[in-house]
């Protein structure tokens, strides 16, 4: 079976199945699978798969259509141009959270101290850390701390840190718990999502996805709350506090960082226009 009629008969497959994105998927799946480029697909379609090809390949689509996640099959997801290795145990990087990143950037001065809490992946903080060394030329002068609840989620940051040569140190600990002296910025994307949502959610996110990192419990706002009260004692004069947010909850959020005295508050939208990440400042 060559290139062409793998990823035809997959997407008949896929689609049968109900998978929404099944174009998308088969090819994706294909490329995994053969270790081929999307370049090469396109100017060698009818290139034969080997027996160990084709046999991943309808691995993978059978496990896509019992909606496993394709990031849970081919390993990896692809976050602010860098491919990051997931797996059951992180959240699944997606693009809405690039634009937190996009807006810390901004702010990331030579000197700073960086938290990122409820790292998962570490997405976020390789993410700055990269390309604030890359962009801002700040050489070693920035440190990054990336820290999470699950150790799985930890163990699996560090493993994408060797990957990019990231200088970020990565730490079990309960939010602040585990952490000691002060930060110019810290970042979240907490779990957020409430409590009772979760089980109308899609399966690829309902059943693959890890609760830890989606139960914002019966509110959403639970880890708003703790993360904003506690943050003023590790932040320094001056330092940033940013999330990201769900598309209905920048008020509540903004409004409980007005009342734990933080100001120069901003509020902004994703690429489809909805509300996504809030940033404030903390003064001494």
């Amino acid at each position: 079976m060559n290139l062409r009629e793998a990823c035809r008969t997959g997407t008949e497959r896929l689609r049968a199945a109900g998978i929404a994105d099944a174009v998308v998927d088969a090819r994706l799946l294909l490329e995994w699978a053969a270790g081929i480029s999307v370049t090469e697909y396109a100017l060698n379609p009818e290139k034969p798969l080997t027996d160990e090809q084709e046999e991943a390949y309808w691995s993978g689509v059978e496990k896509r259509c019992r909606r496993i996640p394709l990031q849970h099959i081919t390993g990896e997801q692809e976050f602010m141009g860098l491919t990051f290795h997931v797996n059951p145990s992180v959240l699944i990087p997606r693009q809405d959270t690039e634009l937190l990143v996009e807006e810390a950037l901004k702010r990331i001065r030579p000197g700073m101290r960086v938290l990122d809490l409820c790292t998962g992946s570490g997405c976020i903080a390789i993410s700055l850390e990269r390309f604030a060394r890359r962009e801002k030329d700040f050489k070693e002068t920035n440190k990054f701390t990336g820290s999470d609840i699950s150790p799985e989620a930890v163990a699996t940051a560090r493993e994408n840190g060797r990957l990019h040569g990231a200088q970020v140190t990565f730490v079990e600990s309960d939010l602040f718990e585990g952490l000691e002296g002060k930060y110019d910025m810290i970042v979240s994307n907490p779990p957020y999502i409430r409590t009772a949502v979760i089980e109308e959610l899609e399966e690829e996110v309902r059943c693959h996805d890890p609760v830890l990192a989606l139960d914002g419990k019966e509110d959403g706002l639970y880890f708003y709350r703790r993360i904003i009260r506690e943050a003023g004692e590790y932040l320094n004069d001056g330092g940033w506090l940013l999330f990201e947010t769900g598309h209905d909850q920048k008020d509540a959020v903004i409004y409980l960082m007005k009342q734990a005295g933080y100001r120069e508050i901003c509020a902004y939208k994703d690429l489809a226009g909805l509300d996504r990440a809030v940033a404030g400042r903390y003064y001494v």
